[in-house]
């Protein structure tokens, strides 16, 4: 027996990646906003290890000292305190501050990058301005800045760079005389002005390697914004093209619609004895005709319905709580009279829960399963319906089961897809239209439902819906409700 689950999760409305202000092109705020949140986060794992280096100076006070790290400077706590004070700030202002002209995203990312320039300068101070690779830490930022900022932008963000490091290497050198704090510290000092020279040499050679790596860095992001910027047109363009596709369906669908209806109506007509008597050959005739106008109509219907789901949009759409056995029920009692036709009886064994959903599109779904169900049953055989609800974790599924011809396992992840029938169902049901399924797909996105599926030819498929965040009813007294049960 091959089992599938399917899992659809409708997007809400798409966020825009990129955002166009005159010639430019910037990140949008959703996306800044969530960049925002993981340099938070980011920032955290950085205070946590500055605090660990702590209690490693504490603990191994004598080993940080052959090192040549001076346990008494009290920088790293400083350091501490002033991120963590500015991470509980740029939270506050994301959380709980109303966005303004001085609370945007964009300035909340230039803050982060200042004070992370402030703090970064001071840690490149007391741990080695020209001797040591620290410095190079600024170039993380530059790179941010040309990801997430316009290039003029990011041009600023590297002149600060530049600024801050120079005058880091002024005070290190020719302000103070620079103590050794790391072991990448030679013990031998050069002539003062050797060694200023060399701090010059040394902060010219930085300069000009922010520079180059702004150039490269903000090229590169200029080149993947307008490949982002073209593939959000294309987006768009397909979508535009498939509501037009939709809307002319539609439209053909209703202008079909009419005359059929007419088509139909005549035959009644006709076999009515209204227009005259009938031989027996053409009544015969007119009953196949009937029956194509019926199954055309039954098509119609369903590309009605399906692009009536197509349209909704959860912003939209108004959720309510229902108890599924009134749902199941309304859909029983409309089904009853096909099973009967087809001779299958409904066995139905269902707990009652409360679910929040779309009330008409979830009788949609139930219906449909339930109608695949006796339509692809064998005669004189069943179909369970029977419920689980998982009181732990606030979760119940139904499942619809029965003894028809089954699904192939090549088959079976593709039957949500639209006009997508197998030869074994097309062969049972000419009148197959490969719709319904699909109306089952869109309703379980639209509600947020999972469906699980198990068939195997020959003997049945089971139809498991499962939902989330239910609720459990009670009557008066206090007790659960009985299950909903026939047979």
């Amino acid at each position: 027996m091959a089992i599938t689950e399917f899992s659809w999760n409708k997007p809400s409305n798409q966020s825009v990646l990129l955002e166009i202000k005159g010639d430019r092109l910037k990140l949008s705020d959703d996306v800044l906003i969530s960049n925002i949140r993981w340099f938070i986060s980011f920032r955290w794992v950085l205070i946590a290890a500055l605090i660990l280096f702590e209690v490693l100076v504490l603990l191994a006070s004598d080993t940080i000292t052959q090192l040549g790290i001076n346990e008494q400077q009290n920088w790293p706590i400083i350091v501490i305190m002033v991120l963590s004070f500015a991470n509980i700030t740029y939270i506050y202002a994301l959380d709980y501050c109303k966005p303004s002209k001085y609370n945007s995203p964009s300035i909340n990312l230039w803050l982060q990058i200042i004070v992370d320039l402030v703090c970064l300068s001071v840690v490149v101070h007391y741990i080695g301005s020209t001797s040591t690779p620290i410095p190079f830490f600024y170039v993380l930022h530059i790179a941010l800045a040309c990801i997430f900022f316009s290039t003029r932008e990011s041009l600023y963000v590297t002149i600060l760079v530049c600024v801050m490091d120079t005058i880091v290497i002024f005070i290190d050198n020719f302000v103070f005389t620079q103590i050794p704090l790391s072991a990448l510290i030679g013990t031998h000092l050069s002539t003062d002005n050797m060694h200023r020279d060399s701090a010059l040499l040394w902060m010219f050679s930085l300069d000009i390697l922010f520079f180059v790596v702004w150039y490269v860095v903000s090229r590169l992001s200029l080149i993947v914004r307008a490949h982002e910027h073209h593939l959000l047109d294309a987006y768009r363009q397909i979508n535009q093209a498939q509501v037009e596709k939709d809307q002319y369906a539609v439209l053909m669908t209703h202008q079909l619609k009419s005359p059929l209806d007419a088509i139909r109506s005549k035959i009644n007509l006709i076999k009515g004895g209204y227009c005259g008597d009938a031989s027996q050959g053409v009544n015969e005739a007119l009953d196949k005709i009937d029956n194509r106008a019926q199954s055309m109509s039954g098509l119609i219907l369903d590309l009605l319905r399906l692009e009536r789901l197509k349209d909704t949009c959860l912003n939209t759409a108004v959720f309510e709580s229902i108890d599924i056995q009134t749902a199941l029920q309304k859909c029983i009692e409309k089904l009853t009279p096909v099973a009967n036709s087809k001779q299958v009886v409904l066995n139905v064994s269902i707990g009652n829960f409360i679910c929040k959903v779309i009330p008409d599109q979830l009788e949609i779904l139930l219906e449909n399963i339930i109608a695949n169900a006796i339509t692809y049953s064998h005669h004189n055989t069943s179909v369970e319906i029977t419920s689980e609800i998982n009181r732990r974790n606030q979760s119940a599924s139904i499942t619809i089961t029965d003894h028809g011809i089954g699904i192939e396992n090549k088959d079976l992840p593709n039957i949500f897809n639209e006009y997508f029938y197998s030869p074994r169902a097309a062969l049972h049901n000419k009148a197959s239209s490969g719709i319904g399924l699909s109306i089952v797909r869109i309703a379980a996105e639209n509600n947020q439902l999972k469906i699980k599926v198990a068939s195997e030819p020959g003997a049945g498929t089971s139809f498991t819906i499962i939902f989330n965040n239910i609720e459990l009813p009670v009557d008066k007294r206090g007790l659960n409700q009985a299950p909903l049960t026939n047979g």
